[in-house]
């Protein structure tokens, strides 16, 4: 089955749109954990030296590498409704998180504390962790298709730390201020600053791994979507021909 991938369009037949390859499959999948790993390690506090920072800070910069993974090869479109899927599996695991948080407990089970923590998280947090990797995520994967029509499919280095950049400070800035309301701005600031400067350090050091697996998977799957004249609206992306 032929495809060509050329600036503004890959051409492909009814049964090519109807259906997405395993490795597509194998990272919306991974993507996917990686978020809702990454809400249940939130819950771990740790710290280095004077730097305090959630547990999640350890798998969720991967999010943002596949995010940049998925757009690079099968575009924006594609990559946004992996995003949309994420945002629904993290939204039905805090609703019955929730509903098995009311479950009375048997009388012999002594771990109720500690899965109540874990799980009973505050409408406020988990409203804040929605929204965020929501308008992050979409902002990452805009952030990266733009530039790769920009620079003719060059320098994915640049663009996947710039994306990255663009997606992860959107993200604490929505994050920071709702679910930790009321703290000192300077506070928020700094905790802004690190995790931020964390999760892009992150995927600085893993972007020679980042760029081999692209180039990969771009000459297994036959992909090299540039995304040009498309809408960027990411409530459209289920419309009809456009995936």
């Amino acid at each position: 089955m032929s495809k060509s991938s050329v600036l503004g369009t890959t051409i492909k037949t009814k049964s090519m749109r109807e259906k997405y390859s395993g490795i597509f499959l194998f990272m919306a999948v991974l993507f996917t954990v990686c978020l809702i790993s990454s809400n249940l390690f939130a819950s771990k506090i740790f710290a280095i030296g004077n730097i305090t920072l959630p547990g999640a800070v350890i798998i969720f910069p991967i999010s943002y590498i596949l995010n940049d993974c998925l757009t690079e090869v099968w575009g924006y479109r594609k990559a946004c409704v992996v995003i949309w899927m994420a945002f629904a599996m993290n939204l039905l695991v805090v609703l019955v998180g929730q509903i098995v948080v009311w479950l009375p407990e048997a009388s012999f089970w002594d771990g109720g504390e500690h899965f109540n923590y874990i799980f009973n998280m505050a409408p406020r947090v988990a409203l804040a962790s929605l929204l965020a990797f929501l308008v992050g995520s979409t902002i990452n994967a805009f952030v990266m298709s733009k530039k790769k029509v920009k620079d003719e499919g060059k320098k994915f280095g640049v663009r996947a730390i710039l994306s990255s950049i663009a997606g992860e400070f959107t993200d604490s800035l929505i994050f920071m201020p709702i679910a930790f309301f009321g703290t000192p701005i300077s506070v928020l600031l700094k905790m802004m600053v690190a995790q931020v400067s964390v999760k892009v350090l992150y995927e600085i050091i893993i972007l020679p791994v980042t760029s081999a697996v692209v180039k990969k998977v771009k000459e297994v799957e036959g992909e090299d979507y540039f995304d040009k004249n498309i809408s960027y609206n990411p409530f459209q992306v289920f419309k009809k021909n456009s995936i």
